[in-house]
C-alpha cells in the first residue's frame, strides 16, 4: 500500500448530514462550529459535495467556517482579489501541475485554514490534490530530511511594476513603501530597497512544523516551488539564461546559503504529488483544509475552470 491509500478527506454530503441539499442545509451543517472544528483536526480535509451553493451563497458559508479571512499579503502566487478577501486560485497556465505544498509556509505567519470553491469545473483535468503533511515528511529519504534539518533560506526579487514575476505592490497589497516596511518588521525577514525600485526580502525558515493542536510535525515548507529545478528542466534552462540565480523572482538555498541539491529538490515535489488525493470538483463543491497537516497542489485541465479561495487564522 503507498501513502496515498491511508489517507483521504472526508466527504459530506446532504445526505450523509442529514440536511436538505441546498445552501441552507450547508449553514445547518457549519453552523456546528464545534462539530467542524473536530472534524478538520481529525479529518484533515473536509469536502462539501451536492449543496448546489453558488457564489452568491458562498459569503454566508465563509462566516461560518473561516470567521476571520484573511488578506493575501505578502502572498507568492499571481491571483485576483474578487471579494472581501476572496481570491481566485493561482492563476498558472492550465496545462501545467502546480505541486504540492502548504499556503505561505515560507512566511512567518500562514493561514490555519484554507476553503476552496468550486464556482465552475474544468471540462478535464483540473483536480486539486491533496496530501497528508505528515505522509510527506515520512516519504522523503532519510539523507534528504536530515539535510533540511537547519531550514531554508527564500529569498525574493519584486519588481517595482514591470519585470518577472510579481510586483511589491501586488505582493502586499499596497503602494506605500512605509506600509511594506511596517509589515516587514514584525515578519524577521531583512530587506532591501534596491536603486531600480525594486524589493529583495530574505527571511530563513524551519523546514518542517508542529501542529498546535495535534503535536505532529509536518514537511513544511515550499522549496520545490522556489528552487528552479523543480520547475523542470526546460524552464529551468531557460531561466538561468535570462537571470542569475541571485536575480531570479524567487529563489531558495539552505539556511546557511548552501546550495539545495536538484535532486533533493525533485524528490520533495515528486513524493508529495505520489501521495495525494485528487479533488475531481463538480460546480457547487467546497473543500476545507487544515493548511498545516494537508498540502495542495493542482492538476492540468482544459476549458473553463474557476476555483476561489479564502483564509483565515
Amino acid at each position: 500500500m503507498n501513502a496515498s491509500d491511508s489517507w483521504a478527506p472526508l466527504v459530506i454530503t446532504p445526505q450523509s448530514a442529514g440536511v436538505e441539499a441546498s445552501s441552507a442545509g450547508l449553514l445547518e451543517v457549519v453552523s456546528d462550529t464545534e462539530t467542524v472544528d473536530g472534524q478538520l483536526v481529525k479529518e484533515k480535509a473536509l469536502i462539501f459535495r451536492g449543496f448546489g451553493v453558488t457564489e452568491e451563497e458562498l459569503e454566508a458559508v465563509m462566516d461560518e467556517l473561516l470567521p476571520n479571512r484573511l488578506a493575501y499579503v505578502h502572498g507568492n502566487s499571481p491571483r485576483t482579489k474578487v471579494g472581501k478577501n476572496v481570491y481566485t486560485s493561482t492563476e498558472y497556465p492550465q496545462e501545467f501541475t502546480i505541486s504540492m505544498h502548504n499556503e505561505m509556509s515560507y512566511a512567518h505567519q500562514w493561514p490555519a485554514r484554507l476553503l476552496f470553491f468550486c464556482q465552475k469545473a474544468a471540462e478535464t483535468g483540473g483536480a486539486t490534490p491533496v496530501t497528508d503533511s505528515a505522509l510527506w515528511l515520512e516519504s522523503l529519504d532519510p539523507e534528504v530530511r536530515e539535510a533540511f534539518r537547519g531550514g531554508v533560506c527564500y529569498q525574493q526579487n519584486l519588481h517595482d511594476g514591470y519585470g518577472l514575476g510579481k510586483s511589491w505592490q501586488d505582493t502586499f497589497e499596497t503602494d506605500d513603501r512605509a506600509e511594506v516596511e511596517a509589515f516587514l518588521e514584525n515578519t524577521g525577514a531583512a530587506w532591501e530597497w534596491r536603486p531600480d525600485g525594486s524589493l529583495r526580502v530574505r527571511q530563513v525558515r524551519p523546514a518542517t512544523a508542529v501542529h498546535p493542536v495535534t503535536g505532529t510535525e509536518v514537511w513544511f515548507n515550499q522549496s520545490d516551488q522556489w528552487h528552479p529545478a523543480g520547475l523542470g528542466d526546460d524552464t529551468a534552462a531557460a531561466l538561468a539564461q535570462i537571470l542569475p540565480a541571485d536575480e531570479l523572482p524567487q529563489s531558495v538555498t539552505f539556511a546557511d546559503g548552501t546550495p539545495i541539491p536538484d535532486a533533493y529538490v525533485i524528490q520533495v515535489r515528486d513524493r508529495g504529488l505520489e501521495a495525494a488525493q485528487d479533488c475531481d470538483w463538480r460546480t457547487g463543491d467546497l473543500m476545507l483544509i487544515d493548511n498545516m497537516l494537508v498540502s495542495h497542489g493542482r492538476r492540468p485541465f482544459t476549458g473553463a475552470r474557476r476555483v476561489l479561495v479564502a483564509m483565515s487564522d
